[in-house]
């Protein structure tokens, strides 16, 4: 009977990837990609990583020197990288069973098959996907989803690989120093706050994790940790998510964003919270859920005058499970509504479902029914977004409608600011990329 193995799938600095895809003359040129407002760096090419430019780099600091560099920055372009990867991992899932997509850049197999086999079609998998989306791809093959990660970058850092790397050869080769080399922040499932205290009992690297006992692991921290370290052991421990290919999301939905300029009128608060009620619900119905509670949330900027930090809370529970754009927006902006401070400045603001309920499951007695879109508003936003593009009706949309490429945005003040947006070209006609012959 064949063993069953992970196969992570993993794009090679995909946002700074997806701006070589219909931009050619960026090949070889370092590419950063900025995020929200232009603010810091969130991806960097392979050469940009070798001028030494750091994640997280904001981008003002830094703007001088890039230009002497030679650095090209690109604005996060969300529909140009959701459309590419969408291509990517359905590309991929012809090759190989079991998909589940892990993220925007990456995706798991479970397939039962010979490793050498796998390693062969995984190879044929990633010169497809190059070929056919132009995306790189690195692969790792391992006993586990945690030894996959392991093995996908160092498929990355070690070009002799040809993009495809099986655990096995890798421990037979390398033996404890392959873990000994890898940091156990690196290791997935281990967060910064966890990192410090692992590093406390003189648990620096990864090898020290997997050597140490995994009931003492959980006593001390959690059992998602313990499972990490039967994971790097290779004990498969980490579930299949059956609900990952679909983006569903389970326990909450959060839609946040951090404001071009601040916001200190409530009215202003109060538009950006609506429009940010309306993201979220549109995810609500698309994946035919309901919600109970319904938190909103704003706050200044962090690197203000010393005290001046303020961020405000609050939650509204709804009368009976909804669905309703309506009732939802409300509720958002209530909860902030008392608690405002008209003195703060504002540069974040973000609205979180919680309570979610399965509407096709939802069953109560007689009167406590849920509060359902009974009068179809939030189909009849989808289907007009799906006919004529994203926000051309919605609520909180009305008087501050963009301009030129920002016509399907809002053109408020607050509105996400990206001066460096790269053609959307596989979901704009007017921004369809262009061939010339010679």
């Amino acid at each position: 009977m064949a063993k069953r193995f992970m196969v992570l799938a993993d794009a090679n600095n995909f946002f700074a990837s997806c701006e070589r895809v219909f931009d050619p003359s960026l090949e070889g040129r370092p590419v950063v990609v900025l995020s929200n407002n232009d603010g810091c760096v969130v991806a960097r090419s392979e050469e940009a990583k070798r001028l030494g430019i750091r994640e997280g780099t904001p981008w003002f600091s830094m703007r001088e020197r890039a230009r002497l560099d030679g650095v090209v920055a690109r604005s996060s372009n969300y529909e140009l990288y959701a459309s590419l990867s969408a291509r990517m991992m359905s590309l991929m899932a012809t090759f190989l069973p079991g998909q589940e997509v892990y993220s925007i850049d990456e995706c798991f197999f479970s397939p039962a098959d010979d490793e050498r086999r796998l390693a062969a079609i995984s190879r044929r998998m990633r010169r497809a996907t190059l070929a056919g989306v132009g995306i790189p791809v690195s692969v790792g093959i391992a006993p586990t989803k945690t030894l996959a990660k392991v093995t996908n970058h160092w498929a990355k850092r070690h070009p002799e690989s040809g993009g495809v790397a099986l655990w096995s050869d890798i421990e037979r080769e390398y033996g404890d120093r392959a873990l000994a080399e890898v940091s156990v922040g690196d290791v997935w499932g281990v967060g910064r706050r966890m990192t410090k205290k692992l590093q406390g009992l003189g648990i620096v690297t990864a090898l020290d994790l997997k050597r140490h006992d995994h009931v003492d692991i959980r006593h001390r921290f959690s059992i998602l940790l313990e499972r990490t370290v039967l994971e790097l052991n290779g004990v498969p421990c980490v579930p299949d998510d059956a609900s990952a290919n679909d983006g569903r999301r389970k326990g909450e939905i959060l839609c946040s964003r951090m404001f071009s300029s601040p916001i200190t009128d409530f009215a202003r608060m109060s538009q950006a919270l609506s429009v940010y009620s309306q993201k979220a619900c549109r995810r609500l119905r698309r994946q035919g859920s309901l919600c109970s509670l319904v938190s909103a949330f704003c706050a200044t900027s962090p690197f203000g005058p010393p005290g001046s930090y303020q961020t405000i809370r609050g939650a509204q529970m709804l009368g009976d499970p909804s669905n309703d754009p309506l009732a939802i927006g409300k509720a958002a902006c209530d909860a902030l509504r008392d608690r405002y401070d008209p003195h703060a400045r504002y540069v974040r603001a973000g609205v979180l479902l919680m309570g979610l309920r399965d509407a096709g499951r939802f069953t109560t007695l007689a009167g406590l029914e849920a509060n359902k879109d009974e009068h179809h508003l939030g189909s009849v936003l989808d289907e007009a977004a799906r006919k004529f593009g994203p926000a051309r009706v919605g609520i909180g949309y009305g008087g501050i409608r963009g301009l030129g490429r920002n016509d399907d945005d809002t053109g408020a003040s607050w509105t996400m600011r990206r001066g460096m947006l790269s053609p959307r070209a596989t979901t704009r006609w007017s921004e369809m990329a262009v061939a010339h012959a010679d």
